[in-house]
């Protein structure tokens, strides 16, 4: 479909409007498919190509990465072709397969879709989409309010003056994934030692991020729970994994993840994840008496101002941070 639609496009400017159905004699293992599953395929290949024609700026649509693709497929609900029953689920053209389920669902849910993805441990996973009432609480007032600035070292930092004391769990690991990463490189590609070697350092990243998943939910959970608004920073986490040469340690803590998990809880309890301008100048002003640095080195981790503030530069930020949500909030309520 993709090679049809990119020589289209280069003899006539335009998108092909092609379907699944029309590649089934050529390919008749197509037949063995999920016809739903097809159509999803179909309708994201075109939702690319229309992204493309409005903002070229993305790119020209690829194929997908043999070895970093996620591998995954979406069936839609369509005269109960999907069931979910007794622990197992039975998917279109599948037997009915024996499920762990993550917990039960209420009455009166309706199943809309199911995305079915293989985790590169060779586990498998079903996400289940369902149609159900707005559990979104109301907005209310907000009383008790959070600063929270990015670190390095812990993940962030609290107006409060504590730290989130987050493990480094890729850090901690690093060396023994290393070692399980040389030993996949002596082994033979494709041998059954190079395919057990695989899964095995699989197995570890798994474990890595399902910690790094775990406390961060945990974290988010306790804020979310305890105070009404939460000020943070619109930081652009990529920018500062690039060009300050610190991938390694922001992709280790997972803060952008942690913000996506934070915002919802809080939302769902009709709560504030407020944002504050990234080139709000969090770091230079002093939290005390107002007053701003024109230059502050990245290596002084200690504030010192001429009022006689001495602080953490990190908690000194996330007090700023509070205090600049706060007026924010005050804004636009």
């Amino acid at each position: 479909m993709l090679a049809d639609k990119i020589r289209y496009y280069q003899e006539e400017k335009k998108m092909l409007k092609n379907t699944p159905a029309g590649y089934k004699k050529e390919y008749p293992w197509l037949k063995e498919v999920d016809s739903l599953a097809l159509a999803n395929v179909q309708l994201n290949l075109e939702g690319a190509f229309r992204k493309f024609f409005r903002e070229p700026g993305v790119g020209f649509p690829h194929y997908k990465s043999k070895k970093h693709s996620r591998k995954s497929y979406t069936t839609n609900m369509v005269n109960g072709n999907i069931c979910l029953q007794d622990r197992f689920l039975k998917l279109p053209k599948m037997q009915p397969v024996k499920i762990k389920l993550h917990r039960m669902i209420p009455e009166g849910w309706k199943l809309k879709s199911v995305t079915v993805s293989r985790e590169p441990s060779g586990k498998y996973f079903a996400s289940l989409l369902f149609d159900c009432e707005n559990q979104t609480a109301e907005k209310r007032q907000a009383e008790k309010f959070l600063g929270m600035d990015f670190a390095m070292h812990g993940m962030c930092v609290f107006s409060t003056g504590e730290r989130a004391g987050y493990p480094m769990f890729y850090r901690n690991a690093e060396k023994k994934l290393a070692r399980e990463q040389r030993k996949l490189s002596r082994c033979e590609k494709g041998s059954r030692n190079y395919q057990k070697q695989k899964k095995k350092v699989a197995l570890y990243h798994e474990k890595i991020k399902n910690q790094r998943k775990d406390f961060q939910h945990k974290l988010s959970h306790s804020l979310a729970e305890d105070y009404d608004a939460v000020c943070v920073e619109d930081l652009n986490l990529k920018g500062i994994a690039g060009g300050l040469h610190f991938g390694k340690g922001i992709q280790d803590n997972g803060y952008g993840q942690f913000l996506s998990m934070l915002g919802y809880k809080l939302e769902e309890r009709g709560k504030y994840l407020i944002k504050v301008d990234r080139y709000f100048a969090s770091s230079k002003i002093c939290s005390v008496c107002g007053h701003k640095k024109k230059e502050l080195a990245l290596s002084e981790r200690i504030y010192l101002c001429e009022c006689g503030n001495r602080m953490d530069r990190d908690v000194n930020a996330a007090v700023n941070i509070l205090k600049e949500g706060k007026r924010i909030y005050k804004k636009c309520a």
